[in-house]
Order: structure tokens, then sequence, then C-alpha cells
């Protein structure tokens, strides 16, 4: 039987491109995206399947519990995909509100309507409510700490981590007290297509290309984890058909490197790859900048659960998604430019 997909945050970066990866695997499933567009949110991201038939876009707000539970119903949704945040640290930072408002609020009107149309439909054992949550939860590590495993307390350190490890207690409490059939997954720092360019990677990409300072914050020495997008998809499919019900699992890259170690590598790959640059080489607009409040200094993900238990590896080296994504990025520069001018 054919399966019915609410992709909350589906105009967004993970969101688009897990809807296109779901369409080239399980095209005669059908999908509706609910994503309120705002800044970070692209309608123009899902171009490529808006003219599916099994394919329908709502703009909306995953707080409106009245156009939540019309959808579910109408569209007898069966699993939950819910990626819809507000994610960006240093917004959190300056409007926490914002951030209070549609990871936890959100979160729980979803979680309601979504128990309370598996309720009506007698629980049926395929419905799904799978969280998509992040490292940040877990806090920082010092240099020789061991990675984030799904058993590590959590320790957040920003308005956003807060308001996500909020979220996932939430979505862990509807399986220990309804029974709700729900998993949360925490993955380290995702990169690819159709990021918004206030993230890390297309910031210094698309300044490389204007000819824009780079900005390192602090002594640029601060480490993340990071995962190529279509991996992340990947997971979260073997999550969708195997995943238990009740559990978390971190889905990390196997990639860890200093910001500033990353930017010089972009810098490198860009004046490699990018003709007419303003700046040659490229490394020389980084520039270092104060650094941002309470800046967490290592993320590192422990994602043997996933690989154990149902098989899950990443397959995109660093150098490779690397890339593809600067390839992405100059050759779409139309999608780009209208994003920063957001």
């Amino acid at each position: 039987m054919n399966r019915r997909l609410l992709v909350t945050g589906g105009a967004g970066f993970i969101g688009a491109n897990f809807v296109h990866y779901w369409y080239q695997r399980y095209p005669d499933d059908r999908v509706i995206v609910l994503d309120a567009l705002t800044y970070a949110g692209n309608r123009a991201n899902l171009a490529l399947v808006e003219g599916k038939e099994n394919f329908r876009f709502v703009e909306g707000n995953i707080c409106d519990r009245t156009l939540v539970d019309q959808l579910l119903k109408s569209e007898n949704i069966d699993i939950i995909v819910h990626f819809a945040a507000e994610s960006h640290v240093d917004r959190s930072i300056l409007s926490p509100a914002t951030f209070i408002q549609t990871n936890l609020v959100g979160t729980f009107t979803l979680l309601e309507s979504f128990r309370h149309h598996w309720e009506a439909q007698a629980q049926p054992p395929n419905y799904l409510f799978l969280h998509i949550s992040t490292d940040e939860v877990y806090g920082s590590l010092n240099p020789t700490d061991p990675a984030f495993c799904e058993n590590t307390p959590y320790s957040p350190n920003s308005p956003y981590s807060a308001s996500k490890a909020g979220s996932d207690h939430l979505v862990r409490s509807y399986y220990h007290t309804y029974k709700l059939p729900t998993i949360i997954t925490n993955c380290s720092n995702n990169y690819g297509a159709f990021q918004f360019p206030e993230k890390l990677i297309p910031l210094i990409c698309t300044n490389i290309i204007l000819g824009q300072p780079l900005p390192i914050y602090g002594d640029g020495k601060n480490v993340r984890d990071w995962l190529y997008v279509q991996d992340h998809c990947h997971a979260l499919d073997l999550i969708i058909q195997q995943g238990q019900p009740g559990e978390n699992y971190n889905i990390g890259g196997d990639n860890e490197i200093e910001n500033i170690h990353l930017v010089q590598t972009l810098c490198q790959m860009m004046d490699e790859l990018a003709a007419n640059l303003p700046v040659r080489p490229s490394k020389k607009l980084i520039t270092f900048v104060k650094d941002r409040p309470g800046h967490d200094r290592r993320y590192a993900m422990n994602a043997n659960k996933i690989k154990h238990q149902l098989g899950w590896t990443p397959s995109v080296t660093i150098t490779q998604g690397l890339y593809l994504t600067i390839k992405w990025y100059l050759n779409n520069p139309d999608w780009w430019k209208s994003s920063r001018c957001n």
C-alpha cells in the first residue's frame, strides 16, 4: 500500500532534499509538504516535484492546529516527517521567542494532532512520527571527549539547542505516555544543495564568488562533524523502513573538521573550480570576527547504533560532498542571490 507522508518544513534545505530523494525512490507515495515559507523556506526548492499528481504543497504554520488536523484527516496521513524548525543559532540569540514558538509549540501541536488522528484510526501500527533534531542538544565537547551517543545527557547551550532539546523531550514523552509511534533522530551539520546562505558552507561559497569577507568566529578552531544531505536522507529512509518506535538514532558524517580548516579547503576548491573570481587566492578574504556568545567548541557524533542496527553508513566523502556542493552554488546563482536578499 502506498504511504501518505506529511513533510513539515519541506521547502527548506533538508526537507526539500528529502522530498526529492523520496520521489526518486518511491514515486507512487503521496507527499504533502507543509511549510510557512519563512525566510529559509523557498518554494522554488520543490519546482521539480510541483507538477506530480501525488504531490501537494500547503503554505501554513505547524502551530495552526485547525490546519494540521484538517490535513491529517483529509489526506489520511500515516507518516509525519518533521523537519520544520528555526535552526540558526545567531538568530536564536537575537530573537529566542520565535524559536520557542516554532520548535516547542509547533512540535507540541503536531504531536497532539497526530495522536488524535492515530487514535481515531484505532492506532494503526504502520503510523510514524519522525522527529528530526540536532547534535547541538548534547552541548559541547572538549577535544579529547568521546563523541555524542544516544544516551549522552542533554546539555543545550543556546536558545536554539534548548528549544530543540525541549521538542525532543516532548516527542519522547508521547511515546512513553500515549505509545504514539515516534522516533527521534539527532544529526550533525548538514551541507549540500538548497542550503540557505546564512549557514557556513553556502555563506563561504557565495562570499567568495562575490569577493566579500569570509567571517570566522573566534580563533576558527571550533570543530563540527559534517554530513552530506543525501546521506542524511538515506539514513531517514532506513529509519522509516526499519527503525523502532521509541528509539532515537544519531546520524553523523564521520567528518570532524575545524572551521578554519574547512574554510581554507573551500577557498582552495573554489579557486580551482570557479572562473573569474574577484579575489584570488580567495583565502585572502578570511576575516576573524568576535566569537559568538556561548559558542560550543566541538560536536562529534557516534553513529554506531544506526550503522549496526540498520546498516547505514555515510557514502559521500567530505571532498566529494564539498565538490558537489560548490558546483551546485556555482551553477545556481539566481537561487542563492534571491535567497541572500530575503
